[in-house]
C-alpha cells in the first residue's frame, strides 16, 4: 500500500496523514526521517540520543498536527518550522550546553593521525558554531548544513529575507573570525 504513495507530493501525503493513513505516513517518514534527524543532530551539538528523541517527537507532532497544515507554503517549510520551534523551545527551557566529545577511533590504524586531525578540526568547528546566538545558528544550520534557500529559511523562521541574509552574514563573520583565531584556517 505504501508503494501507492511513493510518487505523491509531500503535500498530498500530509493530507492523507490527516485522514489517519499509515501508509502515507510511512512514505513521508522515509523521505524526511534521516533529514530531520541530521537537522536536530546539528542543532543539539551532535547529541545522538537527543536528536533521536526530537525526531520521534517531531513525527508525533506531524501526526497530531497534520490537519493544521495549510497549503500556503510547502511541506518542507512547514516541517522545518515545526523542528525549528522545537529547538527554540528546548533552548528556552534549558540553558543547553554540552562539551564537544571527540569520536572514538580504532587505536591500531594507519589512519590515526588523519582521523585525530579530522576529529580535532570538527570539534573546533562545532565549538565555533556553539558561540553563535540561537537566531544566527538557526539560519546557519538551515543554510549551510540543510541546504535551504534564503527564501525557505525566511518562511521557516517567519522572518523577512533581509533579516535572514543579515543573520547569515553576521554568523559567517563570527564563525570565520573564530576559525581563524582557533588556527583551523591560517
Amino acid at each position: 500500500m505504501a508503494n501507492h504513495y511513493q510518487n505523491e507530493t509531500d503535500e498530498r501525503l500530509i493530507a492523507a496523514i490527516a485522514q489517519k493513513n499509515g501508509a502515507a505516513f510511512a512514505v513521508l517518514y522515509d523521505r524526511y526521517g534521516q533529514r530531520m534527524y541530521r537537522y536536530f543532530y546539528r542543532m543539539f551539538w551532535q547529541n545522538a540520543a537527543q536528536s533521536e528523541d526530537f525526531t520521534q517527537d517531531l513525527f508525533l507532532k506531524i501526526i497530531e498536527k497534520a490537519h493544521t497544515f495549510r497549503h500556503e507554503s510547502s511541506f518542507k517549510t512547514w516541517v522545518y518550522t515545526l523542528a525549528a520551534n522545537m529547538c527554540k523551545n528546548e533552548f528556552r527551557r534549558v540553558q543547553y550546553r554540552e562539551n564537544a566529545v571527540l569520536p572514538t577511533v580504532e587505536i591500531f590504524t594507519d589512519d590515526l593521525p588523519q582521523l585525530l586531525d579530522d576529529a580535532m578540526t570538527a570539534a573546533a568547528l562545532r565549538s565555533c558554531m556553539e558561540q553563535l546566538d540561537l537566531p544566527q545558528k538557526d539560519c546557519f544550520v538551515l543554510r549551510y548544513q540543510e541546504d535551504s534557500s534564503v527564501r525557505e529559511i525566511s518562511e521557516i523562521l517567519g522572518l523577512p529575507e533581509g533579516t535572514v541574509k543579515s543573520r547569515l552574514h553576521r554568523a559567517l563573520q563570527k564563525v570565520s573570525a573564530l576559525v581563524i583565531k582557533a588556527g583551523i584556517i591560517p
